[in-house]
């Protein structure tokens, strides 16, 4: 077989994901034993074989570049994937232990995260997770969190992104509400509705809803006398209470629909989602993260559970959905470290 590194090019890529990590070529240099001229001469060599700019560099600072980013991310999964084969192999396979610390906003706290947690503990038990439910923006130089689960790419340069899901929105009514006030038959009755509103708490705007028309998608202004604020699990109560229409994530009510609480509207307008996305930071994102790395395989292990389940079958749905976790426990093979994650872990 045709070798395509030398053990100068894999050091020279450990040398560059030390540099990401610690923002720094002089302190990737002294963690390596090296001068910083050393390190910035590999990393140049490095840039002329990729003919691509891996770093922005600054008198005061480096950073890096989108494709350095993508590159990052590979690399880093690379060198982990070797350090855990070796650890295998040896016998000496890291056991994950210490804080995880995740922030995630409300619905997918409830609805996605929390009802994972136990499993993960009885197979990991000396990690200890605590978890941050709020929608409101996190700095994380500050708050120091492992992850982060938000709805858009994150402005700071510093963290990688990785998409989770699209999640699918879905509108709907109680049938209280719809033997009242009548069903919607097309978009433009719903300004004769009672549309409950959420404010986004980073700029306290009304979210649009989100239609597909011809294939297109259109964002549709709404109003209503309801508005909730922070937490947005609250339109969703008020819909169950007979207070209007609202649209909101299926997997929030995919029960609801399922026993006849909640009616989905509009459907030949559905289809559209939101991105939810998980940010970490480059500086934390370090071969000794192990349980960082085997809980984000479990989360996308269990989002294809959740989405290969059948919805015109609303009983076999509820069945797979409150069995997903069990399922996942029988498997350990699943998140062991040396699993290659879910079609869904996308670079963003």
């Amino acid at each position: 077989m045709q070798r395509n590194f030398d053990e100068m090019q894999l050091g020279t890529i450990e040398l560059f994901c030390q540099a990401a990590e610690l923002g720094s070529f002089t302190a990737a240099a002294n963690q390596s034993g090296v001068t910083p001229a050393a390190v910035s001469r590999s990393i140049a060599r490095l840039e002329e074989r990729l003919g691509v700019r891996l770093f922005v560099r600054t008198t005061r600072q480096i950073r890096l570049t989108d494709g350095g980013k993508r590159y990052y991310e590979q690399c880093r999964a690379a060198l982990d994937q070797l350090l855990e084969a070796e650890r295998e192999v040896t016998g000496a396979q890291q056991t994950p232990a210490g804080p995880l610390r995740i922030s995630v906003p409300t619905p997918y706290g409830h609805y996605r995260l929390l009802p994972l947690l136990p499993a993960f503990r009885a197979q990991y038990p000396d990690v200890t997770v605590q978890v941050h439910i709020s929608n409101r923006n996190i700095d994380f130089a500050e708050e120091s969190y492992d992850m982060v689960v938000r709805g858009r790419d994150p402005a700071d340069s510093s963290l990688i992104a990785r998409k989770l899901e699209d999640a699918e929105l879905v509108l709907v009514a109680a049938p209280a509400y719809l033997k009242q006030a009548g069903a919607p038959a097309s978009l433009d009755d719903l300004h004769r509705h009672e549309c409950i509103q959420f404010d986004l708490p980073s700029s306290g705007r009304k979210i649009p809803w989100q239609f597909k028309v011809d294939g297109q998608q259109v964002d549709v202004m709404t109003s209503g006398g309801y508005t909730c604020a922070e937490d947005v699990l609250g339109i969703v109560t008020l819909a169950r209470a007979g207070a209007g229409l609202v649209q909101t994530y299926r997997y929030i009510v995919e029960r609801d629909l399922a026993d006849g609480t909640l009616v989905e509207l509009l459907p030949q307008f559905g289809g559209t989602s939101r991105m939810a996305g998980a940010c970490n930071s480059i500086r934390r994102t370090v071969a000794g993260s192990t349980a960082l790395r085997l809980f984000t395989k479990l989360w996308l292990v269990c989002i294809d559970i959740h989405d290969s389940a059948e919805r015109p079958n609303a009983n076999s749905r509820r069945t797979a959905i409150s069995g997903d976790i069990s399922a996942f426990s029988a498997s350990k093979r699943l998140i062991t470290a040396g699993d290659t994650p879910s079609r869904r872990a996308i670079s963003r």
